[in-house]
């Protein structure tokens, strides 16, 4: 339990210190109690692939309207699909976002909304 405490808040401390932190998958999450459900994770739009590949975003980077969410990537809203979104209860608390960038632009494989606090 203490492990999970310090990660969450090694993990509080680089969002707010980077604005978006991006997770790499180089080994060091391999025991945290979460990545089994991580790389379970799955949108209609198939699976998210791991918190690896997924962004946490800030309260001010994201927001829901009429049913709907967008998130603020490089600098520019972008609507969520809603069959992006997943639907589950978010266990690690913060919003999630795994964008795809291609010659077209940003769009969103999976968002997993968090609490705004």
């Amino acid at each position: 339990m203490k492990f999970l405490w310090v990660s969450v808040a090694l993990l509080g401390t680089a969002i707010v210190l980077g604005g978006h932190a991006v997770a790499r998958d180089d080994g060091r999450y391999a025991k945290s109690p979460l990545k089994s459900w991580f790389d379970s994770l799955r949108s209609g739009k198939g699976p998210c692939c791991s918190d690896a590949d997924g962004s946490a975003v800030a309260d001010v980077d994201w927001e829901s309207k009429d049913g709907h969410y967008r998130v603020r990537l490089e600098g520019q809203w972008i609507d969520v699909p809603d069959d992006a979104v997943i639907t589950e209860p978010n266990r690690a608390g913060r919003t999630m976002v795994w964008p795809i960038k291609d010659s077209l632009g940003i769009s969103i494989r999976c968002f997993l909304p968090g609490s705004m606090t």
